[in-house]
């Protein structure tokens, strides 16, 4: 790779960490629907450990922390999403048994049997629902649990229009049964696996309508930022136009 090649990729990646950045959560989600899966995992104390894979700024984490008295370390590849982690960790008093860590999902730093829990909402896509379930496994104890939300097809067929999007974004998106399959073949009892409400989704492109607005007049003229705001605002008009055909799923399982 050539210096301009790696300086435009380095932009890109910039860019989409400040679009993500100073939010509560940076994917579909709400305390509600997080308070809801920890309802499903049994067992956890004050002695327990749990890691949040794909944390972000640690909207999910920071509920977690206030209901379980345990530690959590959170683990996301961005500084950025760290450095707000650990400050927002600081502000709850959680800072003692909450921390981030830098981190990438596919080498993490974690010891065998290490966690009672492995929690990660809107972040397994980035290594594959299939392979994650598999690899995270062995961080866990026996008898332990992983909790994880994962984009789901509620219908065996689906227009076109979206079943090409989202073949081209995430070729593992799949149905709910072939999901629940996955997860057992993997080791896991399945625990549980719902639908997550339409409001996650709503909520989660409402705040994107404001930011790529402000996006559009500070890099006003930059194609790269426009490019990328057309690809968002486009996945938005798809989700309204086609959200009975697909959602988020929580995935709730135990190792056995």
């Amino acid at each position: 790779m050539n210096n301009e090649e790696q300086t435009i990729h380095e932009f890109d990646l910039n860019i989409i960490y400040e679009y993500f950045s100073k939010t509560e959560r940076q994917g579909p989600g709400s305390p509600e629907e997080t308070l809801k899966a920890l309802g499903f995992i049994d067992g956890l104390t004050e002695k327990s450990k749990i890691a949040d894979i794909g944390c972000g700024t640690g909207g999910q984490t920071m509920v977690l922390g206030k209901n379980i008295p345990c530690e959590i370390i959170g683990v996301d590849a961005w500084h950025g999403f760290i450095n707000q982690f650990n400050q927002n960790a600081q502000i709850k008093n959680f800072q003692d048994r909450v921390k981030g860590i830098v981190g990438n999902m596919e080498n993490l730093p974690f010891q065998e049997e290490e966690f009672d829990l492995i929690w990660s909402e809107g972040a397994i896509y980035h290594i594959g629902f299939e392979r994650g379930l598999n690899e995270w496994r062995r961080f866990l104890k026996q008898g332990g649990y992983i909790a994880v939300t994962e984009n789901t097809w509620f219908t065996e067929e689906r227009p076109a229009e979206i079943q090409e999007f989202w073949q081209k974004i995430y070729p593992e998106i799949d149905t709910i049964p072939n999901k629940v399959a996955q997860m057992q073949n993997a080791g896991y009892l399945p625990i549980a696996s719902y639908i997550l409400p339409e409001t996650i989704w709503t909520d989660y492109y409402a705040w994107q309508k404001l930011r790529r607005e402000s996006f559009l007049k500070k890099y006003k003229g930059n194609k790269i930022v426009e490019e990328f705001l057309v690809s968002q605002q486009y996945e938005a008009e798809l989700y309204y136009k086609y959200k009975a055909y697909y959602g988020y799923m929580f995935y709730i399982g135990k190792k056995v």
